[in-house]
C-alpha cells in the first residue's frame, strides 16, 4: 500500500514515516503545502533510516499529489489545520481512500493542558464531517507521544485506539499498525466515542509534565 503522511514534515508525522519505513513494507508518501519541505524531510529520514541500515521507499509531494497517489492518507497536522486540509485534497478523495485524523483540540495553561474540542465533539468527527461523502475516516494514533516515536532508539510497548463506522477500514488501520514493532493497535467503536479516546491526550502529557521519570509516557491498556 501507499500511506500519504500530510504535514509529514511535523513531529507526529516525522514519526509515523520512520516507524511506517523502518517496520513495514509500504510505501511512504510525504506531504507538505510546500513540495520542497516535503522532499528535505524524506532526504533527512532516509538518511537517518539508512544509518540504521534499512532502504526504504519515501517520496515527497505536495499534499494534493501526495493524497492522490496513496491508498491511506493520514492527516498529521495540527488539529486547527485538519479541516481545511481535507477540503484542499477533497477533490482526489474516494471511497477508497481511508483517511486517518491523530489530530486532538487542546488548550495549555499554567496547570497544563486540557481537552478542547470543536464544536462537533472530536476532530474525528470533524474530518468527517469535512471529508467527501463515502470516504470513510479512522481516528487513530491520538495518544502517542511525538518524540517518542521519532526516536528510533525507543522500543515500543504501546497500545493506540481505533475509532471509525466503516468496519473494513477501521480493519485495514488496525493492521497496518500492528506491523510497527511494539504498538498494538485496539478497536475503541465508533466515531462516536472519539471524544473519548482523544481526551485521553492532554491527561497522558499531564502525566509526563508532572512525572520526571515518565517523559514521553504513552498508553498500555492490560
Amino acid at each position: 500500500m501507499r500511506i500519504a503522511l500530510l504535514g509529514g514534515t511535523g513531529d507526529i508525522g516525522e514519526g509515523l514515516a520512520l516507524r511506517f519505513a523502518r517496520d513495514t513494507d509500504h510505501e511512504i508518501l510525504i506531504g507538505s503545502r510546500d513540495p520542497e519541505k516535503a522532499r528535505d524531510a524524506v532526504e533527512s529520514y532516509e538518511a537517518e533510516l539508512d544509518d540504521r541500515g534499512h532502504e526504504p521507499t519515501i517520496k515527497g509531494f505536495g499534499n494534493e499529489m501526495a493524497a492522490d497517489r496513496a491508498d491511506i492518507v493520514v492527516l498529521s497536522v495540527p488539529p486547527y489545520y485538519a479541516g481545511d486540509t481535507v477540503e484542499a485534497i477533497e477533490d482526489v478523495l474516494d471511497e477508497e481512500t481511508i483517511l486517518v485524523t491523530p489530530a486532538v483540540g487542546m488548550n495549555g495553561d499554567e496547570d497544563g493542558m486540557h481537552y478542547h474540542p470543536p464544536g462537533v465533539g472530536s476532530v474525528s468527527e470533524l474530518v468527517a464531517q469535512r471529508a467527501p461523502d463515502g470516504v470513510p475516516v479512522v481516528g487513530a494514533y491520538h495518544n502517542l507521544a511525538a518524540g517518542k516515536l521519532a526516536d528510533l532508539d525507543v522500543e515500543f510497548d504501546l497500545d493506540t485506539l481505533i475509532v471509525g463506522d466503516d468496519s473494513a477500514a477501521n480493519e485495514t488501520i488496525r493492521t497496518l499498525t500492528n506491523e510497527i514493532d511494539g504498538l498494538r493497535a485496539l478497536e475503541a467503536g465508533p466515531l462516536a466515542n472519539a471524544a473519548e479516546v482523544e481526551s485521553v491526550t492532554p491527561l497522558v502529557i499531564n502525566i509526563a509534565t508532572y512525572n520526571d521519570e515518565m517523559h514521553d509516557v504513552g498508553v498500555k491498556w492490560i
